[in-house]
Protein backbone atom coordinates (compact mmCIF):
# COMPACT_ATOMS: atom_id res chain seq x y z
CA UNK A 1 0.00 0.00 0.00
CA UNK A 2 1.49 3.20 -1.25
CA UNK A 3 1.41 6.76 0.14
CA UNK A 4 -1.02 9.45 -0.68
CA UNK A 5 -0.18 12.74 -0.51
CA UNK A 6 -1.41 14.02 2.88
CA UNK A 7 0.58 11.12 4.51
CA UNK A 8 3.69 13.48 4.52
CA UNK A 9 1.41 16.18 6.35
CA UNK A 10 0.64 12.82 8.91
CA UNK A 11 4.09 11.50 9.04
CA UNK A 12 5.49 15.13 9.90
CA UNK A 13 2.90 15.97 12.26
CA UNK A 14 3.29 12.30 14.22
CA UNK A 15 7.03 13.22 14.39
CA UNK A 16 6.62 16.05 16.47
CA UNK A 17 3.53 14.71 18.54
CA UNK A 18 6.29 12.07 19.28
CA UNK A 19 9.39 14.33 20.06
CA UNK A 20 7.59 16.45 22.23
CA UNK A 21 6.80 12.99 24.22
CA UNK A 22 10.51 12.72 23.98
CA UNK A 23 11.72 15.35 25.30
CA UNK A 24 11.74 18.48 26.54
CA UNK A 25 14.98 19.95 25.01
CA UNK A 26 14.28 23.05 22.96
CA UNK A 27 17.80 22.09 20.45
CA UNK A 28 16.82 18.62 20.66
CA UNK A 29 13.29 18.99 19.48
CA UNK A 30 14.26 21.28 16.99
CA UNK A 31 17.03 18.96 15.64
CA UNK A 32 14.80 15.75 15.54
CA UNK A 33 12.51 17.93 13.23
CA UNK A 34 14.86 19.05 10.85
CA UNK A 35 16.25 15.40 10.36
CA UNK A 36 12.47 14.36 10.01
CA UNK A 37 12.19 16.80 7.27
CA UNK A 38 15.39 15.70 5.56
CA UNK A 39 13.87 12.15 6.02
CA UNK A 40 10.50 13.57 3.79
CA UNK A 41 12.56 15.59 1.30
CA UNK A 42 14.39 12.29 0.87
CA UNK A 43 12.30 9.16 1.17
CA UNK A 44 8.86 10.33 0.49
CA UNK A 45 8.58 8.99 -3.40
CA UNK A 46 5.05 7.99 -4.98
CA UNK A 47 6.64 3.93 -4.21
CA UNK A 48 6.91 4.66 -0.71
CA UNK A 49 5.23 2.80 2.21
CA UNK A 50 3.97 4.92 5.12
CA UNK A 51 4.52 2.43 7.78
CA UNK A 52 8.27 2.28 6.15
CA UNK A 53 9.28 5.19 6.20
CA UNK A 54 7.07 5.85 9.89
CA UNK A 55 9.53 3.15 11.27
CA UNK A 56 13.08 5.49 10.69
CA UNK A 57 11.23 8.62 11.69
CA UNK A 58 10.39 6.77 15.18
CA UNK A 59 14.24 5.35 15.26
CA UNK A 60 15.48 8.70 14.48
CA UNK A 61 13.12 10.24 17.49
CA UNK A 62 14.54 7.27 19.81
CA UNK A 63 18.07 7.71 18.69
CA UNK A 64 18.63 11.41 18.73
CA UNK A 65 16.70 11.87 22.25
CA UNK A 66 17.94 8.60 24.07
CA UNK A 67 14.43 7.70 24.79
CA UNK A 68 13.28 4.28 24.23
CA UNK A 69 10.12 4.66 24.07
CA UNK A 70 7.51 8.25 23.96
CA UNK A 71 4.92 6.55 23.75
CA UNK A 72 5.86 4.10 27.47
CA UNK A 73 3.17 6.35 29.71
CA UNK A 74 0.15 6.26 26.55
CA UNK A 75 0.81 3.13 26.01
CA UNK A 76 -0.09 2.17 29.44
CA UNK A 77 -3.11 4.60 29.91
CA UNK A 78 -4.76 2.75 26.64
CA UNK A 79 -4.26 -0.58 28.44
CA UNK A 80 -6.13 0.67 31.54
CA UNK A 81 -8.87 2.24 29.14
CA UNK A 82 -9.06 -0.70 27.45
CA UNK A 83 -9.43 -3.24 30.88
CA UNK A 84 -12.21 -0.76 31.61
CA UNK A 85 -14.42 -2.23 28.91
CA UNK A 86 -13.16 -5.66 28.53
CA UNK A 87 -16.00 -7.00 30.67
CA UNK A 88 -18.70 -5.16 28.26
CA UNK A 89 -17.18 -6.18 25.29
CA UNK A 90 -16.80 -9.87 26.74
CA UNK A 91 -20.45 -9.73 27.44
CA UNK A 92 -21.09 -8.84 24.15
CA UNK A 93 -18.96 -12.08 22.82
CA UNK A 94 -21.29 -14.22 25.26
CA UNK A 95 -24.73 -12.93 23.41
CA UNK A 96 -23.72 -15.20 20.54
CA UNK A 97 -25.93 -18.61 20.92
CA UNK A 98 -23.09 -20.35 18.55
CA UNK A 99 -19.69 -20.35 17.72
CA UNK A 100 -19.77 -18.62 14.88
CA UNK A 101 -21.84 -15.66 16.17
CA UNK A 102 -19.32 -15.72 19.00
CA UNK A 103 -16.19 -15.55 16.58
CA UNK A 104 -17.88 -12.81 14.67
CA UNK A 105 -18.66 -10.93 17.69
CA UNK A 106 -14.84 -11.21 18.88
CA UNK A 107 -13.29 -10.15 15.93
CA UNK A 108 -15.87 -7.15 15.55
CA UNK A 109 -14.34 -6.52 19.29
CA UNK A 110 -10.99 -6.77 18.04
CA UNK A 111 -11.60 -3.99 15.33
CA UNK A 112 -13.03 -1.58 17.46
CA UNK A 113 -9.95 -2.02 20.22
CA UNK A 114 -8.07 -0.90 16.42
CA UNK A 115 -9.46 2.65 16.95
CA UNK A 116 -6.94 3.38 20.21
CA UNK A 117 -4.51 5.17 18.01
CA UNK A 118 -3.12 8.41 19.08
CA UNK A 119 -1.79 11.51 17.36
CA UNK A 120 -3.45 10.40 13.49
CA UNK A 121 -4.47 14.06 12.62
CA UNK A 122 -9.18 13.80 12.64
CA UNK A 123 -8.59 10.53 14.25
CA UNK A 124 -9.60 10.56 18.18
CA UNK A 125 -11.91 8.24 20.39
CA UNK A 126 -12.97 8.32 24.12
CA UNK A 127 -13.86 5.66 26.36
CA UNK A 128 -17.71 6.36 26.10
CA UNK A 129 -17.44 6.46 22.04
CA UNK A 130 -15.41 3.21 22.47
CA UNK A 131 -18.43 1.79 24.32
CA UNK A 132 -21.06 2.87 22.06
CA UNK A 133 -18.83 1.61 18.92
CA UNK A 134 -18.48 -1.84 20.84
CA UNK A 135 -22.45 -2.14 20.44
CA UNK A 136 -22.74 -0.67 16.88
CA UNK A 137 -19.70 -2.52 15.41
CA UNK A 138 -21.58 -4.83 12.94
CA UNK A 139 -23.37 -1.44 11.48
CA UNK A 140 -20.02 0.22 10.69
CA UNK A 141 -18.47 -3.69 9.54
CA UNK A 142 -18.12 -2.17 5.38
CA UNK A 143 -16.15 -4.74 4.26
CA UNK A 144 -17.44 -8.57 6.34
CA UNK A 145 -15.72 -11.33 5.27
CA UNK A 146 -15.96 -12.87 8.55
CA UNK A 147 -18.36 -15.70 8.10
CA UNK A 148 -15.81 -17.43 5.03
CA UNK A 149 -13.06 -16.97 7.44
CA UNK A 150 -14.80 -18.99 10.13
CA UNK A 151 -15.31 -21.60 7.32
CA UNK A 152 -11.74 -21.38 6.78
CA UNK A 153 -10.61 -20.94 10.47
CA UNK A 154 -12.52 -24.30 11.94
CA UNK A 155 -10.83 -26.33 9.14
CA UNK A 156 -7.57 -24.88 10.66
CA UNK A 157 -5.16 -26.31 13.01
CA UNK A 158 -3.44 -23.32 14.20
CA UNK A 159 -3.34 -19.51 13.58
CA UNK A 160 -0.70 -16.51 13.46
CA UNK A 161 -2.27 -13.27 15.46
CA UNK A 162 -0.47 -9.99 14.34
CA UNK A 163 -1.15 -7.67 17.01
CA UNK A 164 -1.17 -4.05 16.49
CA UNK A 165 -1.49 -1.46 19.58
CA UNK A 166 -1.55 -1.13 23.37
CA UNK A 167 -4.88 -1.11 24.61
CA UNK A 168 -5.95 -2.71 21.74
CA UNK A 169 -4.53 -6.30 22.51
CA UNK A 170 -6.85 -6.78 25.67
CA UNK A 171 -10.02 -6.74 23.28
CA UNK A 172 -7.81 -9.41 21.12
CA UNK A 173 -7.44 -11.53 23.70
CA UNK A 174 -11.54 -11.88 23.06
CA UNK A 175 -10.85 -13.16 19.52
CA UNK A 176 -8.16 -15.62 20.97
CA UNK A 177 -9.84 -17.00 23.76
CA UNK A 178 -12.67 -18.05 20.64
CA UNK A 179 -9.52 -19.41 18.36
CA UNK A 180 -8.79 -21.46 21.11
CA UNK A 181 -12.36 -22.72 22.25
CA UNK A 182 -12.35 -23.60 18.10
CA UNK A 183 -9.23 -25.95 19.18
CA UNK A 184 -6.95 -23.66 17.48
CA UNK A 185 -3.10 -23.26 18.36
CA UNK A 186 -2.38 -19.78 18.48
CA UNK A 187 0.69 -18.05 18.37
CA UNK A 188 0.27 -14.42 19.12
CA UNK A 189 2.81 -11.94 17.84
CA UNK A 190 3.64 -8.04 19.13
CA UNK A 191 6.90 -6.00 18.11
CA UNK A 192 9.88 -6.48 18.87
CA UNK A 193 10.71 -3.14 20.86
CA UNK A 194 8.78 0.15 20.80
CA UNK A 195 7.64 1.82 18.02
CA UNK A 196 4.36 4.33 18.02
CA UNK A 197 2.47 3.04 20.67
CA UNK A 198 2.25 -0.35 19.10
CA UNK A 199 2.52 -3.21 21.65
CA UNK A 200 5.38 -4.78 22.92
CA UNK A 201 6.00 -8.06 25.58
CA UNK A 202 5.85 -5.62 28.52
CA UNK A 203 1.89 -4.84 27.28
CA UNK A 204 1.29 -8.94 26.75
CA UNK A 205 0.61 -9.79 30.75
CA UNK A 206 -1.86 -6.74 30.94
CA UNK A 207 -3.97 -8.45 28.66
CA UNK A 208 -3.94 -11.88 29.69
CA UNK A 209 -3.01 -13.01 26.15
CA UNK A 210 0.13 -14.60 27.80
CA UNK A 211 -2.44 -17.26 29.76
CA UNK A 212 -4.60 -17.64 26.37
CA UNK A 213 -2.36 -18.26 23.65
CA UNK A 214 0.04 -21.08 23.28
CA UNK A 215 3.02 -18.88 22.69
CA UNK A 216 3.98 -15.52 22.46
CA UNK A 217 6.31 -14.34 20.07
CA UNK A 218 7.58 -10.80 18.98
CA UNK A 219 8.81 -9.46 15.09
CA UNK A 220 12.05 -9.30 16.37
CA UNK A 221 12.12 -5.60 15.21
CA UNK A 222 11.14 -2.09 16.56
CA UNK A 223 9.09 -1.73 12.89
CA UNK A 224 5.61 -0.26 12.22
CA UNK A 225 4.04 -4.08 10.12
CA UNK A 226 5.66 -6.53 8.40
CA UNK A 227 8.54 -5.16 6.81
CA UNK A 228 10.48 -7.81 5.72
CA UNK A 229 13.95 -6.21 5.68
CA UNK A 230 13.56 -5.43 9.31
CA UNK A 231 11.86 -8.00 11.00
CA UNK A 232 14.13 -11.30 12.33
CA UNK A 233 14.41 -14.29 10.39
CA UNK A 234 13.35 -16.49 13.11
CA UNK A 235 9.87 -14.66 13.07
CA UNK A 236 10.01 -14.22 9.21
CA UNK A 237 10.48 -18.34 9.18
CA UNK A 238 7.60 -19.00 11.38
CA UNK A 239 5.09 -16.08 9.61
CA UNK A 240 6.22 -18.00 6.25
CA UNK A 241 5.61 -21.25 7.40
CA UNK A 242 1.99 -20.44 9.13
CA UNK A 243 -1.15 -21.58 8.04
CA UNK A 244 -3.28 -18.70 8.69
CA UNK A 245 -2.68 -15.45 9.25
CA UNK A 246 -4.90 -13.02 11.44
CA UNK A 247 -3.32 -9.28 10.75
CA UNK A 248 -4.60 -6.36 13.13
CA UNK A 249 -4.60 -2.90 12.34
CA UNK A 250 -3.64 -0.34 9.48
CA UNK A 251 0.63 -1.02 9.56
CA UNK A 252 -0.17 -4.68 8.77
CA UNK A 253 -2.74 -3.84 5.80
CA UNK A 254 -0.29 -0.99 4.68
CA UNK A 255 3.17 -3.34 4.69
CA UNK A 256 1.90 -6.79 4.08
CA UNK A 257 -0.15 -5.84 1.16
CA UNK A 258 3.21 -5.26 -0.78
CA UNK A 259 3.83 -8.97 -0.89
CA UNK A 260 2.61 -11.79 -2.38
CA UNK A 261 -0.35 -13.55 -0.41
CA UNK A 262 0.73 -17.33 -0.16
CA UNK A 263 -1.97 -18.12 2.51
CA UNK A 264 -5.21 -17.11 3.69
CA UNK A 265 -5.02 -13.39 5.88
CA UNK A 266 -8.08 -12.03 7.90
CA UNK A 267 -7.15 -8.31 7.74
CA UNK A 268 -9.01 -6.59 10.80
CA UNK A 269 -9.22 -2.96 11.28
CA UNK A 270 -10.88 0.52 11.35
CA UNK A 271 -9.91 2.75 8.62
CA UNK A 272 -8.47 5.78 10.80
CA UNK A 273 -6.98 7.75 7.95
CA UNK A 274 -8.29 8.71 4.28
CA UNK A 275 -5.66 6.96 2.50
CA UNK A 276 -6.13 3.33 3.96
CA UNK A 277 -9.50 3.90 3.44
CA UNK A 278 -9.49 5.13 -0.08
CA UNK A 279 -6.71 1.73 -0.79
CA UNK A 280 -10.19 -0.50 0.56
CA UNK A 281 -12.62 1.61 -1.51
CA UNK A 282 -14.25 2.29 1.69
CA UNK A 283 -15.20 5.78 3.85
CA UNK A 284 -12.60 6.55 6.66
CA UNK A 285 -13.77 5.53 10.13
CA UNK A 286 -15.25 1.97 9.39
CA UNK A 287 -14.72 -1.16 10.45
CA UNK A 288 -12.98 -4.02 7.98
CA UNK A 289 -12.60 -7.54 7.98
CA UNK A 290 -11.16 -8.85 4.80
CA UNK A 291 -10.20 -12.10 3.51
CA UNK A 292 -7.39 -12.38 1.18
CA UNK A 293 -5.63 -15.47 0.05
Amino acid sequence: MKVEPECASCILYRAQIQVYQATTNPALRFRCMSEIVKLINRDFKPSTVAADISTTRDRIIRQLTSNSDPYKQVKKQANEKALKLLPQAKKFVLLGHTQQERFKKACLCAIVGNIMEFDIPGHKYTLKSLSKIIKDAAKDLVIDDIDQAYEITKKANSVLFLADNAGEIVFDSLLVEQLKNMGLKVTYVVKGGPVINDATLEDVELSNIDKLADEVITTGADAIGLIKKHVSPEFLKIYEEAELVFAKGMGYAETITEYKYTKPHLHLLRTKCTPVANYFCVPRDKNIAKLVS
